[in-house]
């Protein structure tokens, strides 16, 4: 057919609304109109031919160059939200419609009125061209296995055009990028009306599974004031029965058009004249009920539900003893002992009464989203059904049990879960909450100790715990007395048995740093004499007749080392353990190490863990701890790290930290010297940093070995991370050691040392001052070879002095300690120590001054070494003294430990180590001597 057309120019026009726009052609014995988008294919075709009238010559021209420029992406909604049209047009794409308009041009059509054309036509199909895009698929599998195609569309959207086949191209992904930008946009344009969903079912229609969805319209201004959108689309004028304006047809379109990327189905509404209602199918009635509400819900759009159609069925999970011959043996005894493995189950209720098991067998086996229940029909959404098809969710540990009852959550396929809890899980939580506050139980008779209140509230809460068959972590500061209480609790359980007649529970095993083995030892024996006490550690390794089936022949205390255990683990668990205590168990903070793992295979009816730092870096390793103390409580490691470290190390969810604390609040203990009422008889404690500066020495040490380090650094291999990570912690290390003294750095001995380092001009002036007011000073330092450095420099000076570092042995330490605590003539009172080997478990009262010789990473390691003189016992002020050189790497490692957030979270949660992740410019940064901050070298 040859088409002429009908008057001119009006061969096209673009109707209101523009999803209207028609083509019209001609002959001389019919005309036809064609929705743009249905007359693009024509015109595309007819482009090549010539022997049509040239207006369709001009048409075709315009809808292939608006095609171009729409793959381009040059389009953008007009404002208002109502259509789309041609955008950004550049000199080029200008120069092409001049020109379609110049040689398109024909009798009756100028040049200026077939631009006008051409500009129309571009807006039309840019139009257009959204509303029918092709759309990528992706290949998913179908239940029998078979590949299917499944559309997607930008936001989701899958429209008529999304239900065809279109494979992937440059253009879909170009336009759909497009799309999605613009529809991601929020929408804050005013409207006039906003929309709603009313469904509606008669019987018919409910037992054949399906029912109408209906369009409503409401003022925005006045919401009870709606009509049915049929009512809006068939009566217009100022007459109209509805009271809307002529409008308000637009802003309803444009609110479907956006609950119609919200849920796709709503684009059936979109194809009909008047969108009034459409009939949703069992598959659309289930993605309405699985995420269509949620994302109407999101929009603005609310789904109404008749009242005869009940929404009431709801799921909750049941936590409760596990049915019959799903019971494990716990990890450990007590009240949850081994008849006390439970389980989760979902509950699901109609109107808030739990459904039979028959009912339940009905929920379960039904395929349709609509069901008869109890004479009326019910929604069922389709996260219950599935729930009621799985109905047992998991047994569980008692651990975990007690978890999921502290905090009411519990994550089931990876979403949290409000808990319901059994009756027996209730009286455990009532007796865990009420722990700590709980009236205190009376000081065991065999006790040769009077305890202070606090301590006397902490065996209560140990007493409880232990009981429960559940393992605590003792977290007071260092020198508040966790020793003599736990010595508490070791009798207070063989009074109880005696007391009870029950068979006297098993001995306790002390696991402790070697440098702790004597005062262990001495406060067993001081506060508890009469109880058995033994070392298992070097050639005393002899257990007796603790090990074996005839069991024990004691309730004493047995004391041995972390290295000692990590060796004789395997026979260590051959004992009936009554209590095993971690103590300072930062030392299994990383589950990972062989001593933690081989901590864990010892049994026992309870488990203390005694730590004043339960947290150093992360909470990974207050994960370590409890987990130990108490298996299960946390979950797995990666299961923590998700769950709880992450959301509260970022700081992003306020709440998950609310809610750790109530779930380890029961298993935790942790008292502070500054807590009122806890110590108020230590004295004061002043803290002082002394910014130093570095000798000329110093200046060319540390800058000549940035340089050469750091182009070391640059010119590494970036396929070897490993190769960069041990230069960049080279680098610290050196800087750090030329910080403390040249000498220390060159690795030179017997030299002079004095006029060298700042930092030793002070030592000397602080020893000075302390000996002269017959005080003692402890001296820290995190490397051994600075120590001997000093060691050598105070006997030059005839200063009395001592060293203990990593290889002392274990009696020489006691010995040296009691060296140091004795006011006599024979003491020494200048103590070295090195932060690893001497910054725990020492008691060092007579020192009433603490000097950190150089910085390490993390403050609380640093606390725990000064709490070796401000501790209980303590009658003098302290002086804590923090070396520190200026515009030094130690400056910036001394800010780092000064700010408790941002980057010290990041940075200091990793150490050294995390530095070494730093880009070469940071790094750089971070360890360039700043000149600025240092005095005349001179």
């Amino acid at each position: 057919m040859s088409f002429v057309p009908v008057t001119g120019p009006a061969v096209f026009r673009a109707a209101d609304p523009p999803r209207e726009g028609v083509v019209e052609f001609t002959d001389a014995r019919r005309t036809v109109a064609l929705p743009i988008r249905a007359a693009l294919p024509v015109l595309t075709r007819a482009h090549a031919r010539d022997d049509l009238h040239p207006s369709v010559g001009l048409l075709s021209g315009a809808a292939l160059l608006g095609m171009r420029l729409v793959a381009a992406g040059k389009f953008e909604p007009v404002e208002g939200g109502a259509s789309w049209r041609v955008a950004a047009l550049d000199h080029a794409d200008r120069d092409r419609v001049e020109m379609l308009a110049r040689s398109r041009a024909y009798a009756g059509v100028d040049e200026r009125q077939a631009a006008a054309l051409v500009h129309e036509v571009l807006d039309a199909v840019a139009d257009a061209m959204p509303r029918s895009a092709p759309v990528a698929t992706r290949q998913t599998a179908s239940a029998a296995g078979r590949p299917t195609t499944t559309p997607t569309g930008p936001g989701g959207r899958g429209g008529p055009a999304a239900r065809r086949r279109a494979g992937p191209d440059d253009y879909a992904s170009r336009l759909q990028s497009r799309l999605a930008r613009h529809l991601s946009a929020p929408d804050d344009r005013p409207h006039l009306v906003t929309i709603s969903l009313r469904v509606e079912a008669d019987e018919e229609e409910l037992v054949a599974g399906s029912l109408r969805v209906v369009l409503q319209v409401h003022d925005e201004r006045n919401q009870l004031h709606v009509c049915d959108a049929a009512l809006l689309w068939t009566e217009s004028g100022p007459g109209a029965s509805h009271g809307f304006g002529d409008r308000a047809r637009t802003h309803a379109t444009i609110a479907l058009r956006a609950a119609a990327e919200a849920w796709p189905p709503l684009d059936r509404l979109l194809e009909l004249r008047v969108p009034d209602e459409i009939t949703l199918d069992t598959d659309e009635l289930v993605s309405l009920l699985d995420r269509g509400v949620g994302a109407l819900h999101e929009r603005g759009v609310d789904v109404l539900w008749p009242r005869s159609l009940g929404r009431d069925l709801t799921a909750t999970t049941v936590l409760d003893r596990a049915p019959a011959g799903r019971r494990e043996e716990p990890l450990q005894e007590g009240m949850l002992g081994l008849d006390t493995m439970f389980a989760f189950s979902w509950r699901i209720a109609l109107h808030g009464d739990p459904l039979t098991d028959e009912e339940m067998d009905q929920l379960a086996g039904s395929a349709a989203p609509i069901l008869r229940l109890r004479g009326g029909w019910t929604v069922v959404d389709p996260a219950i059904a599935r729930k009621a098809r799985k109905r047992l969710v998991r047994t569980v540990k008692p651990a975990q049990a007690v978890a999921a009852t502290l905090t009411g959550i519990v994550q089931v396929d990876e979403q949290e879960e409000q808990v319901v809890v059994g009756a027996s899980l209730l009286k455990v939580r009532e007796r865990l909450l009420g722990a700590a506050t709980r009236d205190p139980v009376a000081v065991p008779a065999g006790l040769a100790a009077t305890l202070r209140d606090y301590q006397r509230h902490g065996l209560t809460w140990l007493a409880e715990m232990t009981d429960l068959g559940l393992g605590a972590c003792l977290a007071d500061d260092m020198g508040l007395g966790k020793t003599v209480t736990l010595i508490a609790l070791h009798l207070h359980r063989s009074e109880q048995a005696a007391a009870a007649g029950r068979v006297a529970p098993g001995p306790t095993l002390v696991v402790c740093p070697a440098s702790l083995l004597g005062n262990w030892e001495a406060e067993i024996t001081r506060f508890a004499p009469g109880v058995p006490v033994r070392r298992f550690h070097g050639s005393q390794r002899d257990l007796g007749g603790l090990a074996g089936a005839e069991g024990l022949t004691g309730p004493g205390f047995v004391l041995t080392t972390y290295g000692t255990m990590r060796r004789d683990h395997v026979l260590l668990a051959s004992v009936g353990w009554g209590l095993v205590v971690a103590d300072e168990a930062q030392h299994v903070k990383n589950a990972r190490t062989s001593t933690a793992r081989a901590l864990r295979e010892i049994p026992s009816a309870a488990r203390v863990a005694l730590t004043g730092t339960p947290v150093e870096n992360d909470l990974t390793e207050l994960w370590s701890i409890l987990d130990w103390a108490t298996p299960g409580l946390l979950g797995s490691r990666n299961a923590f790290r998700k769950v709880w470290a992450a959301p509260i190390e970022s700081g992003l969810e306020p709440t998950k930290a609310r809610q750790f604390a109530d779930l380890i609040g029961p298993f935790l203990l942790r008292r502070r010297k500054s807590d009122p009422g806890i110590a108020p008889e230590l004295p004061a404690k002043t803290e002082t940093d002394h910014p130093l500066g570095l000798t000329r020495e110093q200046v060319v040490l540390y800058e000549a070995y940035v340089r050469d380090t750091m182009e070391r650094i640059e010119r590494a291999d970036p396929s070897d991370p490993a190769t960069r990570r041990g230069l960049v912690l080279m680098l610290l290390t050196g800087l750090k050691q030329i910080c403390n003294h040249p000498a220390h750095f060159l690795k030179q001995s017997g030299t002079r040392l004095s006029g060298r380092s700042q930092k030793l001009d002070l030592l000397d002036e602080l020893v000075g001052t302390v000996l002269a007011e017959d005080g003692a000073v402890l001296v820290f330092t995190q490397y051994v070879a600075m120590a001997r450095l000093l060691e050598t420099h105070l006997a030059r000076a005839g200063v009395p002095h001592q060293f203990l570092h990593g290889g002392t042995p274990v009696r020489e330490r006691e010995a040296m300690v009691a060296r140091f605590q004795a006011d006599d003539e024979g003491s020494v009172p200048v103590f070295l120590l090195s932060l690893k080997a001497g910054g725990t478990g020492l008691n060092l009262t007579r020192a009433d001054h603490v000097i950190h010789f150089d910085r390490w990473w993390n403050p609380a390691v640093e606390e725990q070494a000064t709490d070796r003189a401000y501790r209980i016992g303590q009658t003098r002020p302290v002086q804590v003294h923090r070396l520190v050189t200026r515009g030094t790497v130690e400056e910036r490692i001394a800010e780092l430990l000064g700010r408790k957030r941002a980057i010290a979270d990041s940075v200091l949660g990793g150490g050294e180590a995390a530095l070494t992740e730093l880009s070469n410019e940071d790094l750089r940064d971070f360890v360039s001597l700043r000149r600025t901050d240092l005095e005349d070298p001179d």
